[in-house]
């Protein structure tokens, strides 16, 4: 059973180290090759993006893939809604492997918002220094702004806020270590995505331990695919596509 995985995140990497060793599968992994670093992965890989949703399309159809997961990340709103059309015009099934969303919880001061422009408008009445763990490509919205910023990236930005301190670093972080950085450059306010998971999942903890307001960016409005939280439970619904196929 032919299979493609949208990938990018640790759990498109879990859910190939599971079909790379199951006989049912030849699957192909696929990234879009934003990071320029990205880790070895089990699976062939192809890298690039495909043309939009008729390239996606025509990809499926002359590959005879049988199933699509998307296990990119949680905010690759446009990849997302690129491989419902796309799976949708080639009549192939499609599911989501995700991240469970972080929750707010005894003691935490989150201020949640829907976008990137609406947490930059909200640190107006926020302390500083103000600790950005959003993304190289999400920093658009803070460069004009006149405050002081922490900026933690996998890749250094293209661009900066000014008078912005850089911090180049790849998760999975430490409740300790966080505590540690933020107490370091004195920061006042954490602003993130809520993308969900273990891997950087320290910072949360490590605000509400300081006492620090989190502005919280919502994910984007999930499709209609049928979503899975753990690699195992996206290879049962494979399993059960293939076997309902024959």
């Amino acid at each position: 059973m032919r299979i493609l995985v949208l990938g990018g995140t640790t759990e498109a990497r879990q859910l190939a180290g599971l079909l790379a060793g199951d006989g049912r599968f030849q699957a192909t992994l696929s990234l879009a090759g934003r990071t320029r670093d990205p880790a070895p992965q089990p699976l062939p890989t192809r890298i690039g993006g495909f043309g939009g949703v008729a390239g996606l399309a025509d990809y499926l159809r002359a590959e005879g893939v049988r199933a699509v997961i998307d296990a990119t990340h949680p905010f690759a709103d446009q990849i997302s809604a690129n491989a419902e059309a796309a799976c949708a015009a080639a009549g192939v099934p499609l599911a989501v492997l995700s991240r469970r969303p972080w929750t707010a919880g005894a003691g935490d001061d989150w201020r949640r918002v829907p976008t990137m422009a609406a947490a930059a408008r909200l640190l107006a009445g926020l302390p500083d220094t103000v600790f950005l763990t959003v993304g190289r490509q999400e920093l658009e919205p803070f460069l004009a702004m006149d405050r002081r910023f922490l900026v933690r990236a996998v890749d250094p930005p293209d661009v900066l806020p000014a008078g912005a301190t850089l911090v180049l670093d790849r998760g999975p972080y430490t409740v300790a270590g966080e505590m540690v950085l933020m107490r370091a450059h004195a920061v006042g306010t954490l602003v993130t995505k809520n993308s969900g998971g273990d891997a950087t999942a320290a910072k949360l903890q490590a605000a509400r331990s300081l006492g620090l307001p989190v502005v919280m960016v919502d994910r984007p409005p999930a499709g209609t695919a049928p979503r899975f939280y753990t690699a195992s439970d996206a290879v049962d619904w494979l399993a059960a596509h293939g076997t309902s196929a024959v």
